[in-house]
């Protein structure tokens, strides 16, 4: 590996090493800030935080679209050889996109802002708007330096985007900020991209790169990813959103599940999404051996996975009662669920990653959106919130796995999926 910004050979096991030390930082700053969330809001607060959070999440893990896109352009370059042509730089094409979606998202406002943020409204869709902006530069920035082995870079730019977030919080945990300090820390790491251009020269160096191609060659594969994203962050961190919206008034009961469905999925999926450009990398280094490559990262989901379910089971009522508060009551079946729940969902993330590696964008669209799609039916079954979440969790994740393992299962010259 080199921080030089220049591609050096296939992703190493000291890659794999420093983005697991980032993401360990990153989680340990997530958990801290929701600690301090649920501590000052109480749980009927929490869930009304929880549903912004979960609607950033939705928006910018759409983003992860353009990451994953931008660590292929670049990564695939090392490939195949020099075509003449013209070339595009990823930056100037997420910028379009930030401007776009966030003007968007500011003029569509009215129709569902009511219905989706209880409290602080226009300040929520406006603190969405700008952020979203700013992560898709920072997803971009992160593909980028995914692409080219920047992987020094690529922990930085995380745990910097996590600290902000976690000093804004703890701020306003101790001058008492309430909610709105809360709304404020979500999209604070929105600029840490920009950070990481002023102080860093590699950061810089990459950021110049160019990719074959023109922006809307890029657009149209970033189009399939973006939806993917859209469809995988509703599943992943947007599903405080997709629960009021099938459920109405989630109350206590709604932010007890909320944060139970943060925690037990946040050991797997953390990683995971802090990991995508490595993953990525992985799979179109193996592009030859699409199946076969996805063994080995699956039985370490499923041995991690499983250890979860046990600690979950055991400990879990214990550690969400003594962390969080009384008010804060969840049985040991409903955690171990939660928590084999996550699985499922990781190895879809596992499986989209080997797709979208195989430029399969319309199989890693379709697997996604099919996922997502199954889920929300099985919220609207008529059981308790609870049920109803762990079945949604469990069971939707695995169309759309095997959407993705169909895709991958085919002779790669036979696919056309551009």
């Amino acid at each position: 590996m080199t921080d030089a910004g220049t591609p050096t050979g296939p992703v190493t096991r000291a890659s794999v090493t420093r983005i697991g030390a980032a993401t360990a930082l990153t989680a340990l700053c997530v958990y801290i800030m929701l600690y301090l969330a649920a501590r000052d809001l109480e749980p009927a607060g929490f869930s009304v935080f929880g549903v912004f959070w979960g609607a950033f999440g939705l928006v910018t893990g759409a983003t992860s679209g353009l990451l994953q896109e931008a660590t292929r352009e670049v990564r695939s370059t090392r490939h195949t050889a020099f075509v003449p042509g013209p070339r595009i730089h990823p930056l100037h094409v997420a910028a379009l996109v930030g401007i776009v979606a966030a003007v968007v998202i500011t003029a569509t406002a009215p129709m569902w802002s009511s219905h989706v943020f209880a409290e602080s409204q226009w300040l929520s869709v406006v603190l969405l708007a700008v952020g979203l902006a700013g992560f898709c530069m920072h997803a971009t920035l992160l593909g980028m330096l995914a692409g080219v082995d920047g992987w020094t870079q690529y922990g930085s730019l995380m745990v910097t985007d996590a600290a902000i977030r976690l000093a804004v919080s703890a701020a306003s945990f101790v001058v008492g900020w309430g909610l709105a300090g809360y709304l404020w820390a979500t999209v604070a790491g929105a600029v840490a991209w920009l950070i990481m251009l002023i102080v860093s020269p590699v950061t810089r160096t990459t950021a110049r790169q160019l990719t074959p191609g023109t922006m809307w060659t890029f657009l149209r594969g970033a189009a399939h990813s973006i939806a993917a994203a859209g469809a995988g962050a509703i599943l992943v961190v947007g599903f405080a959103v997709l629960l009021k919206a099938t459920s109405g008034d989630l109350g206590t009961t709604g932010g007890v599940v909320i944060l139970a469905v943060t925690l037990t999925r946040a050991p797997l999926l953390v990683p995971l999404t802090a990991m995508q450009g490595n993953l990525i990398a992985y799979f179109v280094d193996q592009r030859t051996h699409r199946l076969r490559a996805l063994v080995a990262p699956a039985v370490v989901v499923l041995s991690i996975g499983m250890l979860g379910v046990l600690a979950a089971g055991v400990f879990g009522p214990w550690l969400l009662r003594a962390g969080f508060g009384a008010d804060y009551v969840a049985s040991r079946a409903l955690l171990a669920w939660l928590t084999a729940a996550a699985i499922t969902i990781a190895l879809l993330t596992l499986t989209g990653a080997a797709t979208v590696a195989a430029a399969l964008h319309r199989a890693y669209s379709l697997g996604w959106v099919s996922a997502t799609v199954a889920s929300t039916g099985l919220l609207l079954l008529p059981l308790t919130l609870e049920t109803r979440t762990v079945v949604a969790l469990l069971c939707g994740p695995l169309v759309g796995m095997a959407v993705h393992l169909a895709a991958l299962s085919r002779p790669a010259a036979s696919v056309t999926n551009h």
